[in-house]
């Protein structure tokens, strides 16, 4: 049994949620976190879940989303002073469950290249390398 409580976000998590993420070295400067938490939270096809510790503090999140039959997961978060306390392993769970609730049948996450420690982590959680190429390209201008 899990000793963290998990729930969905509400808009009164945002401002703990976004400082968590900043903390755990997740929000990049051109991604509003802000912007992200709000387009994800409570919609059909994405939220936001959270992992309570037993005084109800938030100690880890992820933003969940799907486009039908692919899931994403993004911004999976385990408080730095929590670490190697099934936080994140919890938090993935949670996600991949939220997925197969929809009838998903297949997650996947990006992890950037200068991120190289988490990679273990998701190895020991199932998830492969996939030959892929992903390509971009920016529809709005910077200020």
């Amino acid at each position: 049994m899990t000793k963290y409580r998990i729930r969905k976000a509400s808009l009164a998590d945002e401002a703990a949620v976004v400082a968590l993420w900043a903390t755990c070295d997740l929000t990049v400067s051109y991604n509003d976190p802000h912007a992200d938490f709000r387009f994800a939270l409570n919609k059909y096809g994405s939220d936001v879940l959270l992992a309570l510790d037993v005084g109800e503090k938030i100690v880890g999140s992820v933003m969940v989303g799907h486009d039908g039959h692919r899931g994403w997961i993004y911004y999976v978060a385990a408080h730095p002073n929590k670490r190697n306390h099934a936080i994140g392993r919890t938090i993935v769970e949670a996600a991949e469950n939220w997925l197969k609730e929809r009838g998903v049948g297949k997650v996947q996450l990006m992890v950037r290249e200068t991120n190289t420690a988490v990679q273990t982590f998701y190895e020991r959680l199932g998830y492969e390398h996939t030959p892929r190429v992903v390509m971009a390209k920016w529809l709005k201008q910077s200020d």
